[in-house]
């Protein structure tokens, strides 16, 4: 009943207003405040478009296990620079103020970077468009990250993104992503599924790309064969993106 009612939206050309209004509801809803220890919360309406939730212990606490997902994965400590690619307001990001080296935010939200740029003055942000370029010159990072970004895009927006943000990274740099992988499948329906156990990406909602309405589905063929094409596939962890629970954690490698 929800999607036939989401398609009938989409139809009627409401399905992007219909969403941002949803998004607004959500953020109104009554919730329990966290005890915070260090930068504050975004307003609850920003952590909305970036998490689904007004939840403050949950932005928190997802925030902080993403980090530790990515500390897990990369060494750290041999990286001078990074840039959380899709930094909404913060949620990761606000977790690398004690990282020596240079710590960047790229997003579409000029509103959630304006948020950054205030309260997080560690980092250095930038605004960007729901497609490429970034701000950045080339080869400048080490470590790129891009947690629940391209579960949200086109195919053409994703490979778009991924030669940017290989453009982006030193050689031998690493590009960790998260993607609905295999433990997605019960959301698909039959048609879906057949496909993405082919090995096809499937993108539902794919006229408001960049949105949470928009999802992508990644199957392990697509990610080798097509999403890594220019890099090195180092690892899938199947959902071990601890911060976006159930999401697989992919890395990848730009050649020296």
């Amino acid at each position: 009943m929800k999607r036939r009612f989401l398609r009938l939206l989409e139809r009627a050309g409401l399905i992007g207003p219909a969403f941002r209004t949803y998004e607004r509801l959500v953020s109104l809803r009554p919730g329990r405040p966290a005890a915070i220890d260090g930068p504050p919360l975004p307003p609850r309406r920003l952590m909305v478009r970036v998490a689904g939730t007004a939840d403050a212990d949950w932005f928190l606490r997802s925030g902080r296990a993403a980090y530790d997902a990515i500390a897990a994965h990369v060494p750290l400590a041999e990286i001078d620079s990074v840039l959380d690619f899709g930094c909404g307001c913060g949620r990761v990001t606000r977790y690398w103020s004690d990282f020596a080296g240079a710590v960047r935010g790229g997003d579409v939200n000029t509103k959630a970077v304006e948020w950054c740029r205030a309260n997080l003055p560690f980092a250095r942000f930038e605004i960007n468009r729901l497609e490429p370029p970034l701000a950045f010159e080339d080869e400048s990072f080490d470590l790129v990250y891009a947690l629940s970004v391209f579960t949200h895009l086109t195919a053409e927006l994703q490979l778009a993104w991924r030669d940017e943000l290989r453009r982006v990274l030193r050689p031998g740099g690493h590009l960790l992503v998260t993607t609905h992988g295999h433990s997605y499948l019960p959301r698909l329906d039959a048609g879906e599924r057949t496909r993405f156990e082919s090995g096809e990406l499937v993108v539902r909602w794919s006229d408001v790309p960049g949105t949470n309405l928009c999802s992508a589905y990644h199957p392990e063929r697509y990610l080798r064969d097509t999403f890594a094409r220019g890099f090195a596939f180092v690892e899938l962890e199947p959902e071990g993106a601890r911060g976006n629970p159930t999401q697989d954690l992919v890395l990848l490698r730009k050649p020296s």
